[in-house]
Parts: structure tokens; sequence; C-alpha cells
């Protein structure tokens, strides 16, 4: 383990080290309390016995009410409590407190890794479900899922549903930038991830597209980038070969790799060797002639750069002869490149060290950041069998040991930890105004992204973003991210176009101790039992208070402090992972 991730993991469990001491010194007043509680009863019961003397009952009760006034006497004049006194005020009769229902360790950990956040609705889906695996199950069925309110988001930007030429001369003409439309595109994406009930395709889309990676800036593939999301969408859950038949030849990959320009007298290698090197066998299993022969077989796929930005199959600028990439040979002889472009991807779909790569990038994602070779072969042999179906490659990895053991080992990156956290705080979009301003509700959700460098699709290499805990885990990172918790906690940013729950709505009851609040809420926005640790972390977060402080509406707590304890929840090592 390298220096930095040692020293951004010290940091990022500080807070918890930090608890644990509180948990000590709780403990120890603890005890210190329980002892001068039982030393007073003694001396009680001294002073009673010393007036049992008397056996007539009212000498009795002389003797008591002397003694009483001499020890006021002799005592000193008690000083006035501090505003830091944690003294206990009197507990009222407990209220019925409701208890939200908890997924099992098991199930929490399936639906962690495989959603944007648990929520009370996702929770309460998987329970109707049967349990996590069930639910998993109805999730590889995106289609039969509804889910009108993530679709209904698309209405809200009408340039997502415009044509390559259309935005094209919407750009050209100054009516709407390609930039503008982009952005649009991202906050879309956000919206998505939020509330979608399709949450497994929702995180195999996001995989896919960060695999087979195009960013969205860019004066040209801009142009594609949406309709390229649809391709990528459409089988997420399907097959690779078949994915990355799609992938490969759509226009916005070719305008992002210079594929579209690519002819016959002169082929442009980048995508040819990206599709090698990235997105199936990976370095070390191909050579420099393969590059070039793989340049010459996707020749043909064209697009009209700069003028009307349409794209079309060029027979005559498909390069013809002989190819062989690697263990692929094919004469190439036809006009028509397609087939044999088809050929060649589908070979490369189902080479071995595809099926590898594939295995170990889905194993890194969803599992750890060191996956076994006993996992990643297990897993690339599924793959095979099936032909490269998607679908029972997840099902091995969620059925596998190391996947069951793996819980709590991975790190939110900064965008999942932006989604999960409107999701916990059941945070409410509205439809952004025409032109709205930077902090309306969900155009603010994308500057929190940008600003933390995660916005969907802004990564600038053809690589994709990095799925490992290390390059997620900087003091800078985590600084940002527990900034944005603060202000939303708070409800201050966004400040419009978003509706946030009151602190009393919050409460499950009309009053309650702190130690049962903050049991409800770990439960509510973690989906796990409140620790001791966590307990004591919210109790150094508010001022005045201990674990019997009965909270109400009224409550410092609830009306001036609520923020610094929802923040306590969503900057503990608990909602960072997943």
């Amino acid at each position: 383990m390298s220096q930095t991730l040692h020293d951004s993991r010290r940091l990022l469990f500080r807070r918890v080290a930090a608890v644990g001491a509180v948990g000590v010194t709780a403990s120890a007043g603890l005890d210190g309390v329980l002892g001068e509680e039982a030393a007073a009863a003694e001396r009680r019961a001294s002073r009673n016995k010393s007036c049992r003397r008397f056996k007539n009952k009212s000498k009795r009760q002389r003797c008591r009410r002397r003694k009483r006034r001499q020890r006021r006497k002799s005592s000193p004049t008690p000083a006035t409590p501090t505003p830091t006194s944690t003294s206990n005020p009197p507990v009222s009769p407990p209220s019925p407190i409701p208890t939200p229902a908890l997924l099992r360790a098991p199930d929490r950990h399936v639906v962690s890794r495989f959603s944007f956040g648990i929520n009370d609705s996702l929770a309460r889906q998987v329970s109707s479900a049967g349990g996590a695996r069930a639910w998993f199950e109805q999730q590889l069925e995106p289609s039969a899922i509804l889910d009108d309110q993530a679709d209904e988001f698309r209405s809200w930007w009408p340039g997502l549903a415009r044509s390559a030429q259309d935005l094209w001369t919407r750009q050209k003409n100054g009516v709407e930038g390609g930039w503008e439309v982009m952005e649009d595109y991202q906050r879309w994406l956000l919206a998505r991830r939020m509330h979608t009930q399709r949450q497994v395709a929702e995180v195999m889309t996001d995989f896919w597209m960060n695999h087979l990676h195009i960013p969205v800036n860019g004066d040209a593939q801009f142009t594609y980038r949406i309709d390229y999301d649809n391709a990528i969408r459409t089988h997420a859950l399907g097959r690779f070969d078949d994915l990355l038949l799609a992938a490969i030849t759509h226009p916005a990959m070719g305008i992002y790799l210079d594929n579209a320009v690519s002819t016959a007298q002169h082929p442009n290698e980048n995508l040819g060797r990206e599709l090698l090197e990235l997105h199936t066998v990976g370095r070390g299993n191909y050579d420099e002639t393969d590059v070039k022969n793989s340049a010459r077989i996707l020749t043909g796929y064209r697009v009209d750069m700069w003028k009307t930005f349409n794209s079309w199959y060029s027979a005559e600028d498909h390069w013809r002869g002989p190819v062989q990439v690697m263990d692929f040979s094919d004469p190439n002889a036809a006009a028509d490149g397609r087939p044999v472009t088809e050929r060649y991807l589908r070979f490369l779909a189902r080479h071995p060290s595809t099926a590898r790569r594939i295995a170990r990038k889905l194993a890194v994602k969803f599992v750890h950041d060191s996956p076994s070779e006993t996992l990643v072969n297990h897993l690339a042999q599924v793959y095979l069998d099936n032909d490269t179906a998607i679908k029972p490659v997840l099902r091995a990895l969620i059925d596998s040991t190391e996947f069951r053991g793996s819980a709590g080992m991975k790190v939110r990156d900064p965008a999942e930890d932006l989604v999960a956290t409107y999701r916990v705080l059941n945070l409410e979009l509205q439809a952004p105004p025409d032109s709205g301003s930077n902090d309306w509700g969900i155009n603010a959700a994308l500057w929190q992204a940008r600003s933390i460098g995660a916005a969907p699709g802004d990564w600038a290499r053809p690589d994709g973003a990095p799925a490992d805990n290390e390059s997620w885990s900087s003091p800078a990172r985590l600084v940002a991210s527990m900034d944005q918790h603060w202000n939303m906690s708070g409800g201050w940013w966004p400040g419009r176009g978003i509706t946030y729950k009151t602190p009393t709505q919050w409460l499950p009851a009309p009053s309650l101790r702190f130690d049962e609040l903050v049991s409800h809420l770990s439960r509510q926005l973690l989906h796990q039992p409140a620790t001791e640790q966590l307990q004591a972390a919210c109790r150094q977060a508010v001022p005045n208070v201990s674990a019997s402080t009965v909270i109400s509406a009224t409550h410092p707590v609830i009306k001036w402090n609520f923020h610094r304890l929802l923040v306590t929840f969503l900057d503990s090592p608990a909602h960072l992972a997943r």
C-alpha cells in the first residue's frame, strides 16, 4: 500500500479514531457517576441509621430535619452551571418511536454495490422482492420496471431529443452551444441516478460508458454523444460482443478517435490502437502490425465533419486486402467492410485476454481493489462459457465468497457520494427554468460534481475514470466531499429548485432521547444500526447533549444545530464507503 493511500485512509477514518477516544472518556465518566451515586446512597443510609435510635416517630423526624439543616449550613453554595454543563433534564414518558426496517447485512452489501445509494424507497423494494438476490434478478430485466419519474426528467432538456445535424446547426448559428447541450445531458444523468428505479441498469450503463469512454466535451463528438449513451444503455446488460460492435462503429466513437476521417489511402490508427489497448485484450497481447491491420479493418465509417455531420458507411473508403490481427485473419476482399468489421470485433470480444480484462475490471469495481486470480479466472470463464453475456458474470460475481466478504472495502468516488447524499436526504428536484441560476437544484448538482472533478463524462482521456480506492481517497477529495455534505445538511446549497426535509420532519416522534434520535437517523441515512462510536460522534458534534437528553421540536438540536447532526452521518466512513 502506498504512503498516499495510507495517509488518505488515515484521514478518512480519523473521525472514527476520535470517536473511540470520546467513547473511552464517556465510559470513564459514567463509571465516576455510578461511583458517586453509590457513595451518596451509603451516606444516606448512615444518616438514617443514626436517627433510628429514637423509638418515637416524631423524634426521629425532628432528628432528620435537624441533620438536613446542619448539612445545608456546612455545604458550600453550588456553582451556577455553565452553558457547557451536560446535566440531564428530566426524562419525559417515552413516546412510541417507529423503527425503520433494516436490510440484512448481506442484502445491504449487494444493494449498496449495485445502486447509487440505499434510501427508504429502495430498501422497501428489496424487502418486497424477498431480499437482495431476488431484487437483483428483477433488476436484470430493466424493461419490466416502471421508471416514469426518471423518464420524465428527459423532457426538462429539449436538446437531448435533437438529431446530430440539428444540434450542429444550432451551435453553428449561435442558438445553443454544444457545451450547453452536454451540460444538460450531465444534469440528466445525475437526475436519473438519483431517482431511477432501474438502479442496476444505471450502474452498469455508467460502468460500460467508462470502459468505452467518450468525453462529453468536444466541439464535434457532442453531436452524437447522447445517441451514444442510448447505444450503451441498450446493451448494458446484454452481451459484450453486441455492446462492442455498437460502440466501436458508432459515429461518436469515430469522431472522438478519428475513425470518421480514416480512409483506405490514409488509415488513422487511433481507434484501431485504443480498441486493442483499452477496450479488449490490453497491452502485451498485440504488436504494431496488429495495430495497423486493426485500423485498416475499421476504415469506411465516415462522418461529414464540420459541414452537415451526417454519418454513413463509405465502401470506397474501406481498405481492402488480407489482414491479420493476432489469431484473426481474413481475406477482406469485399468492398463493403462491415461484415469483416463485425467478425473482427466479435473475435476480440471472445478473446480470453478480453475475458480476463473485463472480469478484472468488474471485480475491481464491485468487489475490491485486489481481486484474487481465482475470482478473475472464474468470472472470465463464465463470460466465455456464456458467449460474452453480461448477466451470468454478474450473478457469478455476487455469489462468490470473495464478494460476500468485501463489505465496506470500496470507497465511493465523489460523483457516487454526491448522488448517494441526494438520495439519502430524500431531496426532491424541480424542473429548471429556461435560464435559471446556478444555485437551482439540478443545475447546482452539476456544479457540485464538477467542483470535485467528478461530473459525468468529464474525464478527458479515453481510458475512463479509475475505479480503485486510492484514486479517490486523497485528503483534498475528502475535504471537498465534507464541504458539500455541510452545505446540504443545512439546506444552504443548492438554495432553490429543490425541497429539503425540515429538521422536525426527521423526528420520528414528538419527543425522544438523543440516543434514540441518533439510532433512528442511522437507520434512515446509513441503513444500519448506530454503533457506540457513531453515538459518541453525534454527542460530540452538537453542544450540551447527553444520551438521555430529551429532544423535541423546540430543542436547540432541532432549532439550530440539526445540520451538525446530519453531517456527522454523511461524513462517516459508513456513508463514504459503498
